[in-house]
């Protein structure tokens, strides 16, 4: 069984114990010969295999207890996955959610660091430099790279602090990894969406994909 987060820019795909990606032009020429249950934050890609056998897309049959409006599908999938916690999706954007009891109790965005990065060099070539994720955040930067750096990823990381109240944080995406060192009370799970879309599966479809 396949399972396929789309994106806006990629698509990642999960089948077992596998994690893969392609870009969403790549997808003109994909054909898939077997099911392969979605969902999908990119309009052009829904419209482009809405019709397709292959493509099942289960959006509908996530129920996730939440007064929030507009909620991506990616979240609520991540969401779906945490009983308790706060779930931070460090990727193109990065997402922040808190979950208590299985309730959703809201959450927020922000840029993700390629988006800090790219804001930089519009400002001036000047401040065209790649992210030092090495910084030392208890001394003053001596170097425009690390005062970039500093001012980035320390504010990020003293508002998810004061966000998570004690709770457990879950990171997802391709960079949190990266802010999951910082926390002593968190973990790390790449397959976080694709839990959350089992669970949907396991319900609805009397599946029971293996992650």
């Amino acid at each position: 069984m396949v399972l396929c987060d789309i994106g806006n820019h990629s698509a990642d795909f999960y089948h077992d114990g596998k994690i893969w990606s392609i870009s969403c032009e790549e997808f003109a020429d994909y054909c898939p010969s077997e099911k392969i249950y979605y969902i999908s934050v990119n309009e052009k890609i829904s419209n482009l295999i809405k019709n397709h056998k292959y493509f099942i897309d289960i959006e509908p049959y996530f129920q996730l207890d939440t007064i929030y409006q507009g909620l991506g599908i990616d979240r609520v999938a991540a969401c779906t996955a945490v009983s308790d916690g706060m779930i931070v999706d460090a990727g193109s954007a990065i997402t922040v959610d808190i979950m208590s009891n299985s309730l959703h109790l809201g959450g927020y965005i922000l840029p993700g660091l390629a988006s800090y990065e790219q804001a930089f060099s519009q400002i001036s070539d000047k401040l065209r430099f790649k992210l030092n994720m090495s910084v030392d955040f208890e001394a003053l930067p001596q170097t425009t790279s690390d005062a970039l750096s500093f001012g980035v990823i320390k504010p990020i990381l003293m508002v998810l602090n004061d966000s998570c109240k004690e709770k457990k944080i879950y990171f997802t995406g391709g960079d949190g990894k990266f802010f999951s060192k910082y926390f002593n009370n968190s973990v790390y799970d790449r397959t976080l969406i694709f839990r959350g879309m089992k669970k949907v599966l396991e319900k609805n479809f009397d599946l029971e994909p293996k992650l």
